[in-house]
């Protein structure tokens, strides 16, 4: 899918390679690269993998590969878990029960 100047995408840049990382940070942490990712409204056209500008909103400029035109979030809070259902209904009985658990 291709971007047209003014849409809304986001790109992905490495900022530090391993071996640009600081000596003082985590040997796990060093051992992979400083990414960005960030969303923005695309300066110019572009395919996906080009390189292309955008403006954040708040108003900074950031180029990077075009990796994907307008993203959405796909982030959840997990599946259902049974037992935090039982303790959600327990501290709700123990918060708000009343006299009984003062």
């Amino acid at each position: 899918m291709a971007a047209k100047k003014g849409d809304w995408v986001r790109v992905h840049d490495t900022v530090l390679t391993p071996a640009q990382r600081a000596p003082q940070v985590p040997d796990d942490t060093k051992a992979v690269p400083l990414e960005l990712w960030v969303k923005g409204i695309a300066e110019s056209d572009a395919e996906i993998g080009e390189t292309v500008e955008v403006v954040t909103l708040t108003g900074r400029k950031v180029s990077g590969e075009l990796v994907e035109v307008f993203p959405t979030y796909s982030h959840s809070f997990g599946d259902y878990v049974p037992e935090l259902h039982v303790i959600s209904c327990q501290l709700r009985s123990i918060l708000f029960g009343g006299d009984d658990n003062e």
